[in-house]
């Protein structure tokens, strides 16, 4: 079969690099895709975000499965359309989507199903929003509404932080993301996420993983899009993960299907583990990056399967098949670190030349997924984006596959980047 991958990060390098291993795949064709993908199989130089191109692409190519990678296509309604044309999508609708695309609504269909969540406040005003925060202890948690690359959440100490964050977020600091915003009670706990494959109705549920949000070791600094990721997380044990299933997943599930918009693809389900169990901190509606190269990194088996079977119907009732041929039993403990460029999440230079990434890629247990990069017209690899390159690495153990990974980064030579040096400090 040929399979149309969409994106162009560590995450879709990932699914492209472990849906290509597949016995059932001929080709994995990659819109836009990136230098590492570009070696997994042919790239097309269409965006992510360009609907009309992408549903041309897949009119020509003919695939016969397309997996939409990020969130911004999936809230634009990319599955949607190319569904109606008579394509098999991994990736909600629209309408889905929006548990990621709005916190608000998210936090809604959490309160309507009865799902576990933080209390929550939804704010297009500023007085209201303050007036609500003075109801509330710090610290303050405040999110912007929409889609905002994984940055638009902020964690204030002070009410004076917390009121001049409001006026900043409400005055458009995340642009029209922030135009509503969702203010929450601190949940005290640790975070983990749990990826379920799903149709709507059947549910697959891979390892937890955790990821490091914060740019600097010990999870001081702004948050980022993450900064490492390592699986399977300790913090999730089976009594966790069977509360995930019954008091989250399977009521969102069904909540969603009940209500005329059932949920086909990866549900990322973002959990503080409290005292009083798991609750939820946020849903996306895909793969998160940089989970996904763990997972994908880590588990053995084949992994289209269960996409493809996410995307046709059928899981229901099948779910240990499917599952058994992903090996979940035998999933490797797995780490990634993310190398960025100098200043990150910040302003940041682009174009540095970037060497050793063969070397890296050649240790034992080590796999170099590319995120923002490019390859200059003499052959250079250079950095392009923010989060530049994943460092993955599976070992014996979760030390090991730690060890694996700093190896490699020691390996790269690129002075204009930066790595965290703690990535599964929880953990170890």
């Amino acid at each position: 079969m040929n399979i149309l991958l969409i994106g162009s990060g560590g995450r879709e390098h990932a699914l492209a690099w472990k849906m290509a291993q597949s016995p059932l795949v001929d080709v994995v064709h990659c819109a836009p895709g990136n230098p590492g993908m570009d070696q997994v199989g042919p790239c097309f130089d269409v965006a992510a975000d360009d609907i009309d191109g992408l549903v041309k692409l897949a009119l020509q190519i003919e695939p016969d499965l397309v997996v939409i990678g990020p969130e911004a296509p999936l809230a634009l309604g990319l599955s949607d359309i190319l569904r109606a044309r008579g394509f098999d999508v991994f990736g909600p609708s629209k309408e889905a989507a929006q548990l990621e695309a709005s916190k608000a609504f998210s936090k809604a269909r959490m309160t309507k199903y009865g799902v576990p969540t933080a209390a929550y406040g939804e704010f297009t005003e500023a007085a209201p929003a303050k007036a609500f925060l003075r109801k509330m202890s710090a610290p303050y948690v405040l999110k912007a509404d929409g889609l905002a690359a994984g940055k638009g959440v902020v964690i204030a100490e002070t009410l004076e932080e917390a009121d001049a964050e409001i006026d900043e977020m409400l005055s458009g600091k995340f642009g029209s993301a922030s135009a509503t915003l969702v203010i929450e009670e601190f949940m005290h706990g640790e975070e983990a996420s749990v990826f379920v494959i799903t149709d709507g109705e059947g549910a697959i549920f891979l390892p937890a993983a955790q990821d490091h949000k914060r740019v600097g070791d010990g999870d001081i600094g702004p948050n980022t899009g993450g900064m490492g990721a390592y699986a399977p997380a300790p913090i999730v044990s089976e009594e966790i993960m069977s509360r995930v299933r019954r008091e989250i997943a399977t009521p969102m599930l069904k909540g969603m299907a009940k209500d005329g918009m059932p949920y086909q693809g990866v549900l990322y389900i973002g959990i503080m583990v409290t005292a009083e169990g798991p609750k939820v901190v946020e849903f996306n509606a895909r793969f998160g990056d940089p989970e996904c190269q763990v997972l994908m990194k880590g588990l053995k088996g084949d992994i289209v399967p269960a996409i493809l079977v996410a995307a046709t119907g059928g899981l229901k009732g099948n779910e240990e098949a499917f599952a058994a041929l992903l090996e979940l039993e035998d999933f490797q403990p797995t780490a990634t670190v993310v190398l960025a460029a100098n200043g990150y999440p910040g302003s940041y230079e682009k174009g540095s030349v970037i060497e050793g990434v063969k070397s890296a890629g050649a240790l034992d247990g080590v796999t170099v997924f590319h995120a923002g990069t490019d390859v200059t017209a003499d052959g250079k690899l250079v950095a392009k984006g923010g989060r530049v390159l994943n460092v993955t690495a599976s070992g014996a153990s979760l030390r090991e596959a730690v060890d694996r990974a700093y190896a490699g980064v020691d390996a790269i030579d690129w002075p204009g980047g930066f790595c965290r040096r703690d990535i599964g400090w929880r953990a170890l």
